[in-house]
């Protein structure tokens, strides 16, 4: 079967990364007593009920991973509990906030629990929290915007967010919101689910925040960590310091003759699998 795979027709897919080697293992340190399922090129091993390691698939394709295909609850249990908490993991790389931002168009709402990685659902998911922690969510607003409130407005079906702003005499919409309140209120929403996943990562959640948000931000975040894990992204030095006074573990990221490492990080002597 190796032999039949590695001469396969060629694809204009041949320069994709190529997953060699995975492993999944109890302790701080990887080693062969303690490892649950491993992948080695097309193999995969993986432990058994009965204790033994046996092989569950000679030929897993390189752009396919063993979290994949050998998890399930026989002989993959461990597998099977890992990939479904990866699952719940939730990524915030980047919100859209211009003028044709999926979080700006008023759309059929639905209960949510997690806001979806674009915002297209913001006004479902904070209309979620407010049924669940109205002063809570209150609060958060309020600490950034001073007397400011929002609320969810549905008709036939179609949600429509509203701010209402100390001083204006009518409640703006979603879509007259500037770039900075619409992007706080999407972090809101992602970081206030009454289901708080077991990890989130945040990708530079400052971009065009105002400097005085910064604050406000750190305190959402800070509060929220205590239900889950956080990986912030960031390179604003504020952000940084007030997470850190807040209790959180800053790693400084540096480039070193080409090569991106942690500065002032202790040596970590990882065992890789072979490949």
């Amino acid at each position: 079967m190796k032999d039949q795979y590695q001469y396969r027709k060629p694809s204009l897919f041949d320069r994709d990364p190529e997953i060699k080697a995975e492993a999944v293992w109890a302790g701080p340190m990887l080693r062969r007593s303690n490892t649950f399922a491993s992948r080695t090129n097309q193999v995969v091993q993986v432990l058994g009920q009965d204790d033994k390691k046996a092989i569950q698939i000679y030929d897993l394709p390189p752009y396919d991973s063993m979290m994949t295909h050998a998890a399930d609850a026989t002989s993959g249990r461990e597998l099977l509990v890992l990939r479904e908490r990866m699952r719940s993991w939730r990524f915030y790389d980047y919100f859209r906030t211009d003028r044709e931002s999926p979080a700006r168009i008023s759309r059929v709402g639905t209960r949510t629990f997690a806001l979806a990685g674009d915002g297209v659902d913001l006004a479902a998911a904070l209309q979620t929290i407010i049924e669940n922690d109205d002063q809570g969510l209150n609060a958060a607003i309020d600490d950034a915007f001073e007397g400011s409130s929002i609320t969810v407005e549905e008709t036939r079906g179609i949600f429509e967010l509203y701010m209402h702003q100390h001083g204006l005499l009518r409640p703006l919409s979603v879509s007259e919101l500037s770039d900075g309140t619409l992007r706080y209120l999407l972090l809101a929403a992602a970081l206030m689910t009454p289901r708080p996943p077991p990890l989130v990562v945040l990708n530079e959640p400052e971009t065009s925040l105002h400097p005085d948000l910064m604050a406000p931000l750190s305190r959402l975040i800070a509060k929220a960590s205590q239900q889950s894990q956080f990986i912030v992204v960031t390179h604003a030095t504020e952000l940084v310091d007030l997470l850190r006074d807040a209790g959180g573990v800053v790693y400084e990221l540096v480039k070193e003759a080409g090569e991106t490492v942690v500065r002032d990080a202790s040596p970590q002597t990882w065992a890789w699998p072979s490949r």
